[in-house]
Formats: structure tokens, sequence, C-alpha cells
């Protein structure tokens, strides 16, 4: 143990070897042994700054004080929110689920409705892609060939 570090070790923990790093406790008590006057003057001077902080206490705060704090404090109103994201997502979640099954619902309804009526009718033909019979017949050719040459 130096003089410099059981100086070190007064003025940041006090002068109670309590407070000390245990690891350093028994080299510093050992040094103070050994130097007593200048461990003394050091553990005198520590020991005025510990009575000093000892003595600065502070008043509890006011009951109407602590009250206002716990009224304003985030925690309750954004628990309520939370409260409420959650009943409304679950609420999405179910109006979508509702919409999916009364969807599945009518496509098996009309997937079985038709095609009991018509089994070889091509799905495509309804489309844009499969256009009608009449497109495909020969007059309808003779159209397109003599409004192109006119």
């Amino acid at each position: 143990m130096t003089p410099e570090r059981f100086h070190t070790l007064v003025e940041a923990y006090g002068a109670d070897p309590q407070r000390w790093p245990r690891h350093e406790r028994a080299d510093a008590l050992e040094w103070a042994r050994a130097h007593r006057a200048e461990a003394d003057a050091a553990l005198d001077e520590a020991l005025e700054l510990d009575d000093w902080l000892a003595r600065d206490m502070i008043a509890p705060p006011a009951r109407a004080l602590v009250e206002q704090i716990v009224a304003h404090a985030p925690g309750r109103k954004q628990a309520a929110k939370r409260r409420g994201f959650w009943w409304s997502g679950a609420a999405f979640a179910g109006a979508g689920l509702a919409g999916a099954l009364a969807g599945a619902l009518v496509m098996s309804l009309l997937l079985l409705g038709g095609a009991a009526s018509a089994p070889h009718e091509s799905s495509y033909l309804g489309t844009s892609f499969g256009g009608s019979s009449a497109d495909w017949n020969a007059d309808s050719n003779t159209a397109a060939t003599d409004w192109s040459e006119e």
C-alpha cells in the first residue's frame, strides 16, 4: 500500500474502514498502523466530511406531492391504452376470420352448385381470355376480314 493509494481510499470511501474495498482493507489498515501520524491526519479530515454528510437529511415529500406524481405517472395511462389496443386488434382479427370463413362457405356452395349443372364447362370461358363461342365462328372471321379490307 502506497501513501497515495491510502489517501485515495480515504477520500473516496471515507474514514470508516468498513466502507473500503475488502481486497484493500487489510493493507490499508496495516499502512495506517505503520504511519500513524499521516493516517490520523487523513482520517480526521475524512471524518469531518463523513459527519457533515450524515447530518444532511432530506425531508420526505408531502403526501399530496406523492399522490400527484402517481396520478400523472405514464405507466397507468399506457397500460389502459395497451388494453384497448389489444381489444381492437382482437376485434380486427375476429372480423378477418369471419370474412374468410364466410368467403370459403360461399365459394364451396358455388363450386358444388356449379359443378352439378355444368361439369364440362371450363372456368376460363367466363374471363376475357376465354371469350364467347360466338367469337370463334366463321361469320365473325369474315366480318373481321371485311372490316379490315375497308
